[in-house]
């Protein structure tokens, strides 16, 4: 199976020719609920991780001693899930609804586990076989493997995000870990994601306006403005239908559309960091739906869009940059 994204619905290229010189590419990765294994890139999925190397887990100090139990999220999500597709008006049974009222209980940890190291929860691994704008990694490394902390609770402001991205060589693990350690307890639901697999699509990408030189982006905020006000439906707009794609994806442009662009240089080098991934909570909404794949009209956005549950703030997406550099340096992200 494959995910097609739809022609742009006007050739931006034409209106201005300018951009030619700033097309790029990015990979959409098109996750959607299924087994992968540990040989797959995923979203949620096991991890082709060595049986004999330590998990990765969070040392920084802070409680982590009471949340929800990622098995009963999973179960309330399968639970609601198989209730509105078994009866699209009625929803929910009594018994599915006490289901899901015992599977939102949060709970304790053990003494042992509320004081020890929080194991990272596995977010998605990528083999650059199958992603056209992954690049290499470090001395040539196959592999991304994400990592997150399922708490809200590091940095300065003691409520930031902790991310952990790790490459290594797939050729190099002989045994993988088949039972890899779990947070007993998660401060958020919407760091556990569901499996997915991944239906890969390298398609063409511009950057945020925000960015193109001054004179070129005041001509497409004029033009985008001209076209609102004599256009009743909604038309096609630079920003949501012809430059940066919804969803979760591989290189290309990051969209600044909650803060103004920010400088993402490196912390080591000080050279201008180039996107490595998109974490994005919906595959499309109501001002992107021109992205939707071809294979999923139809499908209603308030159940399909959001395939791995994953959510980033509220509702949006986490921008991961990398150093162009050396990418073994420090990464760096934004939340939009």
């Amino acid at each position: 199976m494959t995910r097609t994204t739809p022609p742009r619905p006007l050739d931006v290229e034409a209106l201005f020719p300018e951009l030619a010189a700033h097309r790029g590419t990015t990979t959409r990765l098109h996750p959607r609920p299924g087994a992968p294994a540990a040989g797959d890139s995923s979203v949620g999925g096991p991890l082709l991780w060595p049986a004999d190397e330590p998990w990765p887990v969070c040392t920084e100090p802070h409680s982590h001693a009471r949340g929800r139990r990622p098995a009963d999220i999973h179960r309330e999500r399968a639970t609601l899930h198989a209730a509105w597709r078994g009866d699209p008006e009625h929803g929910p049974t009594d018994e599915d609804r006490r289901i899901v009222d015992e599977a939102r209980q949060r709970h304790r940890a053990p003494d042992e586990a509320a004081t020890a190291p929080l194991p990272l929860i596995a977010l998605a691994q990528l083999y650059r076989r199958d992603i056209p704008d992954l690049p290499p990694g470090p001395d040539g490394r196959d592999l991304l493997q994400v990592f997150w902390c399922p708490f809200d609770a590091h940095g300065p402001t003691g409520h930031g995000m902790l991310l952990d991205l790790r490459w290594r060589r797939s050729s190099e693990v002989t045994e993988a870990l088949t039972a890899p350690p779990r947070p007993y307890v998660v401060g958020f639901d919407g760091y556990v994601p569901e499996p997915c697999v991944l239906y890969p699509e390298q398609v063409t990408t511009y950057p945020f306006a925000g960015l193109l030189p001054k004179e070129l982006c005041a001509r497409i905020d004029a033009w985008d403005g001209a076209r609102r006000r004599k256009t009743e439906a909604a038309p096609a707009r630079y920003q949501y239908d012809l430059s940066i794609p919804p969803g979760w994806r591989v290189g290309g442009h990051a969209s600044w559309h909650t803060t103004d662009p920010a400088e993402m240089d490196c912390p080591s080098c000080a050279a201008p960091m180039r996107l490595l991934l998109t974490v994005d909570s919906s595959e499309w909404d109501g001002g992107s739906g021109s992205w939707r794949p071809l294979e999923d009209r139809g499908l209603p956005t308030h159940e399909y869009a959001g395939p791995t549950e994953v959510v980033v703030g509220r509702w949006g997406e986490l921008n991961v940059f990398a150093c162009p550099v050396d990418p073994a340096h420090p990464h760096r992200w934004s939340i939009q």
